[in-house]
C-alpha cells in the first residue's frame, strides 16, 4: 500500500504531461512555450510534494544533492562526445539504491541543472521528464538488496535495462519535443516517424554507452551508495 502511495505523484505527473500535449493538439491556438513552462512546473512537483509529506533528514538531502551533482558532472565530463554520457547510468543506480520516487527526483533535477552547461531550451522539460521516468522505472524494477543474491546476473540485468530505458524511454519522450517544435499543431504520422527514425542513431549510442557504464561501474557504485545509506540510517 505504501509503495502505491509513493507512485501516485509520478503517475499524476505523467498523466498531466499527456494531457498537456493532447491539449496542444486539440486547441491549435495554444502557445507551445506555455506547454513547456507547464511541464517544467509539473516536473518539479514530485520533489516539493514528497518533501512536504515525510520527514527528510539532512543526510538524505545531502545524498540526493550529491548524486544530482555527480550526474551533472558525469554529463559535463563527456561534453565533447555526443550522446556518450553516463548521466542516465548515475540516475539508474541512484534509483536502485533510493527507490523510484527519489530516482525520479534525481533524474529530473539532473537534466535541469546540467542544461545550464549544455543550454536551456524548449527541450529541457522533456529531458527532465525523460530522465525522471528513467529513474522512476529503474527504481520499480530493481532493489539494491538483490545484489546479495544475484551477482553477475544482477549486473547484466541492470545493464540491459539501462540500455532499454536510455534508448526507448528517454528517446521516446525527448523526441516528442522535436515533433512539437518542428510540426507544431499539425503533426502527421510520416513526420512523427521521420523524427523518431532520425533520432534512432543518437538514442542507440546513448543506450549502449549507458549499458557499458552500468556494467563496468554500476555494481561498485551501488555498493558505495548503500554504505552511506546504512551508515546514516536512511533505510
Amino acid at each position: 500500500m505504501n509503495r502505491i502511495k509513493k507512485l501516485i505523484t509520478p503517475l499524476i505527473l505523467i498523466v498531466s504531461l499527456v494531457g498537456i500535449i493532447a491539449w496542444q493538439l486539440v486547441f491549435k491556438s495554444m502557445n507551445f512555450y506555455i506547454i513547456c513552462a507547464s511541464m517544467l512546473v509539473l516536473s518539479m512537483l514530485p520533489f516539493f510534494i514528497s518533501f512536504e509529506r515525510r520527514k527528510t533528514s539532512a543526510a538524505e538531502i545531502s545524498l540526493i544533492a550529491t548524486l544530482i551533482a555527480l550526474a551533472v558532472a558525469s554529463r559535463a565530463a563527456f561534453y565533447l562526445i555526443p550522446q556518450v554520457k553516463p548521466i542516465a547510468a548515475v540516475v539508474i543506480v541512484s534509483a536502485v539504491c533510493l527507490g523510484a520516487e527519489r530516482g525520479y527526483i534525481i533524474g529530473a533535477f539532473s537534466a535541469f541543472i546540467s542544461n545550464f552547461i549544455f543550454g536551456q531550451g524548449y527541450w529541457t522539460p522533456f529531458q527532465m521528464a525523460a530522465l525522471g521516468a528513467v529513474g522512476l522505472i529503474a527504481g520499480l524494477l530493481f532493489s539494491s538488496e538483490r545484489l546479495k543474491k544475484a551477482g553477475m546476473k544482477f549486473r547484466i540485468a541492470v545493464s540491459v535495462s539501462g540500455f532499454v530505458l536510455a534508448f526507448a524511454v528517454y528517446g521516446l519522450i525527448v523526441d516528442v519535443s522535436t515533433i512539437l517544435f518542428v510540426q507544431g499543431n499539425n503533426p502527421t504520422l510520416s513526420g512523427i516517424l521521420s523524427v523518431y527514425a532520425a533520432g534512432v542513431p543518437f538514442s542507440l549510442i546513448f543506450g549502449i554507452s549507458t549499458a557499458v557504464f552500468l556494467f563496468i561501474f554500476g555494481e561498485p557504485f551501488i555498493r558505495k551508495i548503500n554504505r552511506v545509506i546504512i551508515k546514516f540510517g536512511m533505510k
